[in-house]
């Protein structure tokens, strides 16, 4: 009957654990002493209100919780828990109350002098050492357990031994398993953690590549014809307007990057979106033409919406040159907008080559594209100004059959005819 009743007690004992590691492992609260002592000092309490009653003893796994808020929660959670199994050792009462208060104090001592510095060992060092530390309470129960025998007149046979016994072992193996259930956490934490840094690292690295390869191409452009206006005073007009014509392409670059790492809404204002895209599509029409790609569009008139009419005309031109140039000549690219739901769907849909689901997933990656020239920022770019503006924009493709792209904003107001 105990060995299955401290079986109940080891379940009750992983449950905090579980939450600590697994559940609430980002959260800030679990950083908390106050949090783990309470969460800890729970466990402990419910281990003794659900105790095994022998010999005038009771049997649990209350010293478990404590060591664990000691070494894992630090000197704070550990006092908690603490007082927490000196609560609940005064609601039961009983004859040996005060071999109870005698036995947590002295189980204590060891765990809060390797609490500060428990966190300093490494992971299997430390699994070891809260094992070896679990001993220390099995001992002081027994030391406990023999002197309140000797101080009452209680007989005794050989079943307390394999009391003491069973007691000890699931003791060690609750801490034993506990830790390793703790440390599995800890290192996923902080695995996850070196990925992000590894991730912005090489992020940071890409993008210092990226600039200085976009942005050198037209520096070097404008190098060369200021060395031949040098030499040469006849063309420097025509030398000067493409030296311009670079310089607004490095300029260009540089303003995607910025958008890309901080969209801004400058200019706030309340405008008709058909007609906001029927400027992009007006303005697209001679590349369109240039392709051999037949650009259509089919508008629902008072949708209005309100934000930054020039950041949302850069996404929407970024969106439907990706849509032609992915076209090839003869196709044709498409731009629907209705309303639903107080929400404008602008659908821009093309004949071109599509793409696969692996493509499709990487769409919006930063660097990512599946043109042969560009930097992949016009896409990801786009993308963060349209979340920006509260709305997002969702992909559909085929190979061979062309791609939807649709971008949902919230509207202001519909105002009909």
């Amino acid at each position: 009957m105990l060995a299955e009743k401290l079986m109940l007690h080891i379940l009750i004992v992983l449950v905090p654990v579980l939450i600590y590691s697994v559940f609430f492992e980002n959260r800030r609260m679990v950083t908390s002493p106050y949090f783990s002592g309470i969460l800890y000092g729970a466990a402990s309490f419910l281990c003794m209100i659900f105790s095994y009653y022998e010999y005038g003893l009771y049997w649990d796994l209350r010293y478990v919780p404590m060591v664990l808020a000691m070494l894992y929660g630090g000197p704070g959670a550990g006092l908690i828990a603490f007082g927490f199994i000196l609560a609940a050792r005064t609601y039961l009462g009983g004859d040996a109350l005060w071999f109870g208060y005698l036995s947590a104090s002295l189980s204590l001592i060891v765990p809060f002098l390797f609490s500060k510095r428990f966190r300093k060992y490494k992971p299997k060092k430390r699994v070891q050492l809260s094992i070896i530390i679990s001993f220390w309470p099995t001992l002081i129960q027994l030391s406990i357990l023999l002197a309140y025998l000797l101080a009452s007149t209680m007989e005794t046979g050989n079943e307390l031994f394999i009391y003491v016994f069973i007691l000890g072992f699931l003791q060690v193996l609750a801490i034993g398993v506990s830790s390793k259930v703790l440390e599995a956490g800890i290192e996923r934490k902080m695995m996850k953690q070196e990925m992000i840094r590894t991730e912005k690292l090489t992020t940071i690295g890409e993008l210092a590549a990226s600039i200085a390869h976009e942005v050198r191409n037209p520096l070097t452009v404008v190098k060369g014809f200021l060395q031949l206006m040098g030499k040469n005073h006849k063309n420097d007009e025509q030398y000067m307007h493409l030296i311009m014509s670079e310089l607004g392409r490095a300029e260009s670059i540089l303003t995607d990057y910025l958008n890309f790492a901080k969209p801004k809404l400058k200019q706030i204002e309340e405008f008709q979106l058909s007609e906001l895209i029927k400027e992009v599509v007006q303005l697209l029409h001679p590349l369109a033409a240039k392709r051999g790609v037949r650009l259509s569009h089919q508008l629902k008139p008072g949708l209005y919406i309100e934000t930054d009419r020039s950041q949302l005309k850069q996404a929407l031109v970024n969106l439907q040159k990706n849509a032609i140039e992915a076209t090839p000549a003869g196709g044709s690219v498409r731009v629907h907008l209705y309303s639903k739901n107080m929400s404008a769907f602008t659908v821009i849909t093309d004949t071109g080559k599509g793409m696969n689901a692996n493509q499709l997933s990487k769409i919006g990656t930063v660097f990512y594209t599946t043109k042969d020239d560009g930097t992949g920022l016009g896409t990801t770019v786009s993308i963060r100004i349209i979340e920006t503006m509260k709305g997002r924009v969702a992909y559909k493709s085929e190979v061979g059959l062309g791609t939807e792209v649709t971008m949902i904003l919230p509207l202001k107001y519909i105002k009909s005819k």
